[in-house]
């Protein structure tokens, strides 16, 4: 049985994993999390997900602001003399000169099928990209981005109704599933890392908030992928008469007719191919509205046109 366990992560996403590990026995010694940040009026500070577990575990947290020449976090760990450091959305670099400090490596759990989407964005990048399918990769953490040798992936389809957060659900309990499983594998020598197809890989940048804003010169399901892409945030946005407004669900329409005007009483508008149905809204500074209500106290109608003009 392993004796210290490492685990790194900081979202929501990483949470069922080391609440997983706890639950089944594997000792995690330490957690390694983003440091607390000050919230948007600066009033109190914001522990990530993965501390405020790790406080409920009684688990070691350790927070530094970065690992690059940090010599404190470098001793601190080569005395740990940890069996297997697990990874997942950590946020943070890892230094290679750390690698070696897990005996049995750093596992990163990543949320795509590698080589596919490498980077930060994985999950809002397939759904933009309109993929029928992702998944999660088990890898050896090697010097370079998402780039190292994995021992095994596992698929989800991506449905027409998921949308980034659905997506990143499945994505963490599958995770939190599997990780058991190849932590056995990893620590009992069988598992077989294979180097990536690098001919294969794609790259998963960070989102910009400018990315969510909609053109309706574009086909309705590719306005679709980014909607749901970009839920909850940034989020798929377009500008009428000099105020945001934000979609954050919509459907496949067969109506025709000229790129963003609104065809129908029930918000329902051009696009390049087939029409967009809105079905929630949220206009700037407002609560999130089902287009029903919405349509009540707003000035967009049949015939207006979303273009920012």
């Amino acid at each position: 049985m392993l004796k210290k366990i490492i685990f790194m992560g900081s979202p929501i996403f990483a949470v069922p994993v080391l609440k997983s590990l706890y639950q089944n026995g594997y000792p995690v010694s330490v957690v390694y999390t983003q440091p607390p940040k000050k919230s948007s009026r600066g009033m109190k500070t914001q522990k990530s997900p993965v501390h405020n577990m790790a406080e409920t575990l009684n688990i070691d947290i350790r927070t530094p602001e970065n690992l690059k020449g940090n010599l404190v976090e470098y001793n601190f760990l080569e005395e740990l003399n940890a069996d297997l450091a697990i990874v997942v959305a950590y946020g943070k670099i890892l230094p290679e000169i750390f690698l070696p400090l897990a005996k049995k490596g750093f596992i990163n759990i990543h949320a795509s099928i590698l080589p596919s989407w490498r980077g930060a964005a994985p999950i809002q990048r397939a759904i933009m990209n309109l993929d029928n399918k992702t998944g999660i990769s088990i890898m050896k953490i090697n010097n370079k981005l998402d780039a190292g040798p994995i021992c095994n992936k596992y698929e989800v389809d991506i449905k027409k109704q998921d949308n980034a957060e659905t997506i990143s659900e499945k994505l963490s309990m599958l995770a939190s599933e599997k990780i058991l499983e190849e932590i056995d594998s990893i620590i009992d020598g069988k598992a077989n890392f294979v180097e990536q197809d690098t001919k294969k890989v794609t790259y998963a940048r960070k989102i910009e908030k400018a990315e969510g804003k909609i053109n309706w010169n574009n086909r309705a399901d590719e306005i679709l992928g980014l909607i749901n892409g970009l839920y909850p945030t940034p989020g798929a946005w377009f500008i009428y008469k000099g105020e945001r407004h934000k979609i954050l669900k919509a459907e496949v329409g067969n109506a025709s007719g000229e790129p963003g005007i609104v065809l129908s009483e029930n918000l329902e508008i051009g696009c390049n191919e087939k029409s967009l149905k809105i079905v929630e809204i949220q206009r700037e500074g407002k609560k999130i509205q089902k287009t029903g209500e919405f349509l009540l106290g707003s000035k967009i109608m049949k015939g207006s046109n979303l273009n920012d003009l």
